[in-house]
């Protein structure tokens, strides 16, 4: 999901954001951040921080190139739909239209000129990302853009959609609940 440079990182006076800093052993951009999160006694943010900072600041930049640009504070959960419809010209996985002759095929025998469309699980864990870092970057909880109720639907669809289109189900394995234990009658 870095779809931006580690330069392009954004500043906003509401929202406390991260300092880019030069890491001489590494000869990449690191940054500092005020809110570390679970990393604070480690140096090195986890590859989860760090990714979660790449697509916060991926978000930001696609709302500074918005027309006409958003603030953070005005972002709805529409902008966030806006935001994954533009990824999905990024996405790696083959996803089958219902006129496809491979469409509901888990592994379809040849080529198709089907759409290439991010998958559901990217989606998901990318949403997942972005609304924890809304959250740690001055955004209150019961305002997250990210878990709105239409976000959550359209996850809901993309799953259900591409699970149909490959022919997978994404059921959930339901728990059988624990026989009771009735005492024998004696």
């Amino acid at each position: 999901m870095d779809l931006v440079s580690e330069s392009a990182i954004v500043v906003s006076p509401r929202y406390k954001m991260e300092t880019p800093t030069t890491n001489p052993t590494a000869g990449t951009s690191a940054v500092s951040s005020p809110s570390s999160g679970s990393n604070s006694g480690s140096s090195t943010p986890s590859r989860y921080e760090n990714q979660k900072r790449r697509d916060w600041n991926t978000f930001c930049q696609y709302l500074r190139n918005h027309r006409p640009p958003l603030s953070l504070a005005l972002c709805s959960g529409a902008h966030v739909l806006e935001f994954l419809h533009y990824l999905d010209q990024f996405g790696k996985t083959k996803v089958h239209n219902h006129p496809c002759p491979f469409f509901g095929l888990p592994n379809p025998p040849a080529p198709c000129p089907c759409p290439l469309r991010q998958a559901w699980g990217s989606l998901d864990a990318l949403i997942g990302r972005l609304r924890a870092a809304y959250e740690e970057n001055g955004g209150r909880p019961e305002s997250n853009p990210f878990g709105a109720r239409a976000v959550r639907n359209y996850l809901r669809d993309v799953r259900d959609f591409q699970a149909k289109a490959r022919g997978v189900s994404y059921e959930k394995k339901r728990k059988r609940p624990k026989p009771k234990l009735t005492p024998a009658p004696t």
